[in-house]
This record gives structure tokens, C-alpha cells and sequence, in this order.
């Protein structure tokens, strides 16, 4: 299933975009279930870990201001507000992944899906921006599982 996630990731993010423009917009009648089907739907011969992309989305919405709190101090400079709509959404997706799915995605695999994410789907700078808040990122919270796991006993 690993070499789809990338799809599902594609997928995640289409869906997690449009739901919060919706929503944002004042769209009283937006539903995240409907848009991830529909999303999945497209995919449906090429995607077969549907658990996968449903975890990612509910865990990025259920989760987003911690997310925005985590994103927040390691950009200071950007209020998470003014962070492009696609940056921000493929910078809580990969965040979720390393505090979340930790047992089922290597940190390196989701900061790089991450950065090819932003290349295909943000601005020019994107992939820099995402890649710099994701390295900070990184070091926050997996190297200091690392770390704890590298002292002896």
C-alpha cells in the first residue's frame, strides 16, 4: 500500500483545502464526509488505503489548532493565518503524521512527501518554507525520541 500513500496524501490535501475554503466562505452545507468521498471516489482503482487518507484528514481537522500552535512558534514570522492556504494544510498533514502515525510513516518519508507535495501544489519558495518548518519541526519531536532512545540504560 506504501506506494499509493503518495496519492492518498494528494488526495488528503484536495480534500482538507476545499473543506476549509468552504468553510471559511461561509458554506453552510459543506461536509468533509462528501468531499472525501467524492475525492476518494476518483481514485477509487488506485488508492486501496482509504484507512490512510481517512486518519490523515479526521486527524488534521479534529486536531488543526493544536496543529496551528505547533506550526506557530517554528514560523514566527508568518502568522499561521497569512501562511498560503496549500502550505499550511501539506504543513499540518505532515506534522499529524509525526506526532500521530509515527508506527506507520517514517518522520524522512513525511517531510519528504511533505516538500513533493509543496513543489507540485505551492508557490515557487513553497517547498523551501515547508521543508525548513518541517526540519524544525523534526527536530522537536522525533530527535528527541531519538535521543532518548540512543542513552543507555
Amino acid at each position: 500500500m506504501a506506494s499509493n500513500r503518495h496519492l492518498g496524501r494528494i488526495i488528503a490535501l484536495q480534500t482538507l483545502y476545499e473543506y476549509e475554503f468552504r468553510t471559511q466562505c461561509g458554506d453552510v452545507n459543506v461536509s468533509l464526509d462528501e468531499i472525501r468521498e467524492r475525492n476518494l471516489e476518483r481514485y477509487k482503482d488506485t488508492v486501496g488505503d482509504h484507512k490512510f487518507v481517512s486518519k490523515l484528514i479526521d486527524g488534521v481537522v479534529k486536531d488543526m489548532l493544536n496543529l496551528d500552535g505547533i506550526i506557530q512558534p517554528i514560523a514566527p514570522e508568518w502568522p499561521v493565518s497569512q501562511i498560503a492556504r496549500v502550505d499550511r494544510m501539506i504543513l499540518r498533514m505532515s506534522i499529524y503524521e509525526l506526532k500521530e502515525m509515527k508506527d506507520i510513516v517514517p518522520a524522512k518519508v513525511s517531510i519528504n512527501e511533505a516538500v513533493e507535495l509543496a513543489k507540485a501544489f505551492g508557490s515557487d519558495n513553497s517547498s523551501k518554507f515547508v521543508n525548513g518548518v518541517l526540519g524544525t519541526a523534526y527536530k522537536q519531536f522525533v530527535g528527541e525520541e531519538h535521543d532518548a532512545d540512543a542513552k543507555p540504560a
